[in-house]
């Protein structure tokens, strides 16, 4: 009896169909993704078609998507070139400062993620949680003291001030997720210690810098504050030029969208042409080890 007993195979589990729930949820996040972008996608969407209607029509509920267009609103804006000139002042701004930002905050992310200072990045920290409106008017009154109100170089620092913590912050992560056996392996061929960061951790840390640089540049281009205080009318910034559309008897709307049309095209172009070094360093950044 126990042998017949012992020579049954054992009863076999019943198999749990997964791929059932595996269409579920991948047909969820589907609906989930689609409807997150049209969420983020419909202003901007709205914004472009407005650019092409006449205020009277941005301003009529009953007007949708199928509208006669205009081109009128772009022709006065290229016809008054005050946005093509604020955009150059923006690229001009946000280039310098990026660069600038980068180049000093960059070998510091270094020092402070691969030295474990954590002090400083607490102080880092700090820099980034303090308000920037706090700093206005002892800004304004220093540099209105040694007359650099109105310039491009008031503009420059005051946009380090948010760049440079900004891209130091994402590099000190970065940095510490690089193998240190690396830049030790240098050392003992004779580089010095910058050396090691110049030749080895830098080149690696390409992704994570285009990443903090593309970020530090799309911050600049959108600073309103800054610009508002600091510029005069020859270096006024695209966000003040957009602000101009906006008087106390009427709005132009038209206007004020094909203008915004207008100053999201750079940034759209260059954060198609980062995308791979965006994902990239993001990714990158998030893991240690």
């Amino acid at each position: 009896m126990s042998a017949a007993t012992s020579s049954r195979p054992a009863p076999q589990r019943p198999r749990v169909r997964s791929g059932g729930r595996r269409r579920s949820w991948s047909w969820l996040r589907g609906v989930a993704v689609t409807v997150v972008s049209l969420v983020f996608a419909l202003p901007l969407v709205w914004m472009f078609a407005a650019a092409f209607k006449t205020n009277v029509q941005v301003t009529d509920p009953s007007v949708g998507l199928i509208f006669s267009p205009t081109l009128d609103n772009f022709r006065n804006i290229v016809e008054d070139g005050e946005v093509f000139r604020s955009m150059l002042n923006s690229l001009i701004v946000g280039v310098v400062s990026t660069v600038l930002s980068a180049v000093i905050a960059v070998p510091a992310a270094w020092a402070v993620g691969r030295f474990r200072m954590h002090r400083t990045g607490s102080v880092v920290l700090v820099a980034r949680i303090v308000p920037a409106i706090s700093l206005l008017v002892p800004w304004y009154y220093l540099f209105a003291q040694i007359g650099l109100v109105g310039s491009y170089t008031v503009l420059v620092l005051s946009h380090m001030f948010v760049s440079v913590p900004l891209i130091l912050w994402i590099m000190i992560g970065f940095f510490e997720s690089l193998p240190v056996e690396l830049e030790e392996a240098a050392r003992t061929d004779g580089l010095s210690a910058f050396g090691a960061f110049w030749r080895i951790a830098l080149p690696l840390a390409a992704p994570g810098t285009a990443t903090a640089a593309l970020l530090a540049f799309v911050s600049s281009w959108n600073n309103f504050m800054f610009a508002l205080i600091f510029a005069d009318e020859d270096t006024q910034t695209v966000p003040v030029t957009l602000f101009n559309f906006i008087s106390y008897a009427s709005t132009d709307w038209g206007g004020l969208m094909a203008a915004a049309s207008l100053i999201t095209v750079p940034v759209v172009i260059a954060a198609l042409i980062g995308q791979k070094y965006l994902v990239a360093g993001l990714t990158a950044g998030a893991t240690k080890g």
